[in-house]
């Protein structure tokens, strides 16, 4: 029986093999470049992010790829590149496919935000208030 795969916003918060994730996901649309080769061809594809964490991020692309093939990822803003490896392969949407990568190692100051701890529960952070001026007296 052929295994499907559940689309990145129906993932749990374990990962594709069963593990617990390690660090909390972000759901967060960044710019990237992704570097690699399809065959001997090289490529470079400019895409967004859908989701990141510490380890790695799932961006919707165009240019087909495979598990396991190594590619890079860079931050465009700061011009880093981190070598990483494809390691999910997810449903298309339009034209793209949903591909999950993950960094050679872990690298939480690649995107230059500031991440959750893991016992983050997004369903409690506080959402804003408006801030009513009474009339003076």
């Amino acid at each position: 029986m052929a295994e499907t795969k559940a689309p990145a916003s129906a993932l749990p918060t374990e990962g594709v093999y069963g593990e617990k994730r390690r660090t909390q996901r972000v759901r967060i649309t960044m710019p990237v470049i992704v570097r690699g080769k399809n065959g001997e061809q090289p490529f470079e594809e400019e895409a967004s992010t859908i989701s990141m964490n510490a380890n790695g991020c799932m961006v919707l692309l165009v240019m087909p790829v495979k598990r396991a093939q190594h590619v890079s990822i860079v931050n465009p803003k700061t011009a880093e590149e981190l070598p990483c490896s494809v390691v999910y392969l997810g449903k298309k949407v339009d034209g793209k496919t949903e591909v999950g990568f993950e960094f050679s190692e872990p690298s939480p100051l690649f995107w230059r935000i500031a991440f959750p701890p893991e016992d983050w529960d997004p369903s409690e952070r506080k959402l804003p208030t408006t801030h009513v001026q009474r009339p003076r007296r």
